[in-house]
């Protein structure tokens, strides 16, 4: 069943030349910010970890935009109509996960000195254990990455090329080209600073985005922030229902896991991480990283109430479906053109933010993980490197559009879902490594990978059927817990060994 789009309602209303004009310029800055990191610098260790010179505070800059990317820009308001602003308990959660990362983690891979974080798995549990997690890896991103690329190039679709004619598979493999030019060059030197520039964006955009809404309904400073205390919207905290996802206890615990898995454990944030100079850089980056989240999806939520209270002054309808709700409003004409244009930058801000950095820790990952690039000569491994980073563009876009085939429901809450379900064996396998001294029998490691996520998946259906209760993201550290059980049940017993963190 295709998505009901409410933004084809205000196509007539818009200037799509406009769009396009923003998109070319924004493009070529980000070409030349490419030309200038990617001058002398090619080497698979540069494309891989910057040379290890990244600058934390960039760095930190470049994960905010990263991890917001254009699901927060558009779907984190369009919560704000059905669970209010309840989404700040997890945020409230995701910093003390940053804080286990910056104690827990970051130590391990700095003294180990990783290119990809999965080589711990290797070194501590096995080859088994190592395949199996960056496969995992693998999976995660590509789903992950392909629900928030497919969420902004969708609205770029209804808002100038379908005006056009132009078909959403030809929009989707444009917008990857165009990543895949200012990144195969230098991959994650280029994208520390692409992303830092298109971080700022991003966040210069919400502020202003507010700011015109609080014009058009009429309100002073003063004025805005009680109107959005005042709002039946403004619930923060749900402690009553325990059947509810929106629980508290439910979201600050699936709040301080979900960083850990969906940043600790995952190449494409840590490798930014990796980049830095040394530990107490990258320590910093994620406490800086960590303590900026709660302030600006907390302007995302009030972005919400602010759309919603416009809707009811101006007599608008606004679409069902959340995700569609400030697409409407910034294309409409409603707010002007500005905004139009504001819009525009952001959107594409968040679109660029998650899919260069996504696209670069696959290539990174399936290169030394899976192909074991490292033993490759250098010319050979740059070659390889090259190839992959076609193919993983190739297999991303197609990804996109099978996500859009399927998908009907909040981007948010997919992506959530998603990682419900494959980051929960990677929480496994490295809590297992970390927290026991034992190995693990190597050809148990997948079925028990592969078991857990399934057991996940039928109890949240048979619980839902007999009982009315719905898992929320609490599924993540479900399907963690029965992972490390599996994984204890299959340890060789009679070859434990000391622990690598130990």
């Amino acid at each position: 069943m295709k998505k009901k789009c409410y933004l084809r309602v205000s196509i007539l209303k818009m200037n799509s030349s406009v769009i396009l004009i923003v998109i070319v310029i924004y493009f070529l800055v980000l070409l030349c910010i490419s030309a200038i990191t990617g001058r002398k610098n090619t080497s698979n260790e540069a494309f891989f970890l910057g040379n290890r010179q990244s600058p934390w505070f960039i760095v930190s800059i470049g994960m905010i935009g990263s991890s917001l990317s254009g699901v927060s820009f558009v779907s984190v308001p369009g919560l704000v109509g059905t669970s209010d602003m309840t989404y700040m308990q997890m945020v409230f959660g995701f910093f003390f996960g940053y804080v286990v990362i910056a104690l827990v983690l970051l130590p391990l891979y700095y003294r180990l000195k990783l290119t990809s974080i999965y080589e711990y798995l290797k070194s501590r549990l096995g080859e088994g254990s190592y395949k199996t997690g960056a496969s995992f890896f693998l999976l995660s991103k590509l789903l992950g990455a392909a629900a928030r690329l497919y969420l902004v190039t969708l609205i770029l679709q209804v808002c100038v090329f379908d005006r056009w004619g132009w078909p959403f598979a030809a929009t989707v493999a444009v917008s990857i080209l165009l990543v895949w030019l200012y990144t195969f060059r230098s991959g994650i030197r280029t994208i520390i600073w692409t992303d830092t520039l298109q971080a700022l964006c991003l966040v210069a955009m919400l502020i202003v985005i507010i700011w015109q809404l609080k014009e058009h309904i009429g309100l002073d400073f003063s004025g805005m922030i009680q109107t959005i205390a005042d709002s039946p919207h403004s619930r923060i905290f749900e402690f009553g229902d325990w059947s509810s996802r929106q629980h508290f206890v439910k979201q600050f615990l699936s709040g301080i896991f979900i960083p850990i898995v969906m940043t600790g454990l995952d190449q494409d944030m840590m490798q930014k991480n990796l980049s830095c100079r040394n530990l107490r850089e990258a320590r910093k980056n994620m406490y800086v990283y960590g303590a900026a989240f709660a302030p600006i999806n907390f302007l995302f939520l009030c972005l919400g109430i602010l759309m919603i209270t416009f809707g009811e002054k101006m007599n608008v309808a606004l679409p069902d479906v959340g995700d569609d709700i400030l697409p409407m409003l910034c294309t409409s004409g409603l707010l002007g053109q500005p905004i139009l244009i504001f819009f525009t930058i952001g959107i594409i801000a968040a679109a660029f933010s998650s899919a260069d950095s996504a696209l670069t820790a696959l290539t990174t990952s399936f290169c030394v993980d899976i192909l074991g690039m490292k033993d490759l000569d250098a010319a050979k491994a740059k070659r390889t490197r090259l190839n992959v980073h076609v193919l993983i563009s190739v297999v991303f876009a197609a990804i996109i559009l099978l996500f859009r085939a399927l998908n009907d429901s909040s981007v948010i809450d997919a992506i959530y879902t998603i990682a419900s379900y494959t980051y929960g064996p990677l929480l496994g396998l490295f809590v297992f490594g970390l927290f026991t001294k034992h190995k693990i029998i190597d050809s148990a490691v997948l079925p028990v990978c592969i078991v857990a996520p399934s057991l996940c998946f039928a109890l949240d259906f048979l619980t839902s059927r007999f009982t009315g209760y719905r898992f929320g993201y609490e599924l993540l550290m479900l399907n963690g817990l029965l992972t490390f059980t599996g994984l204890w049940a299959f340890r060789k017993k009679n070859c434990s060994t000391l622990n690598i963190n130990h």
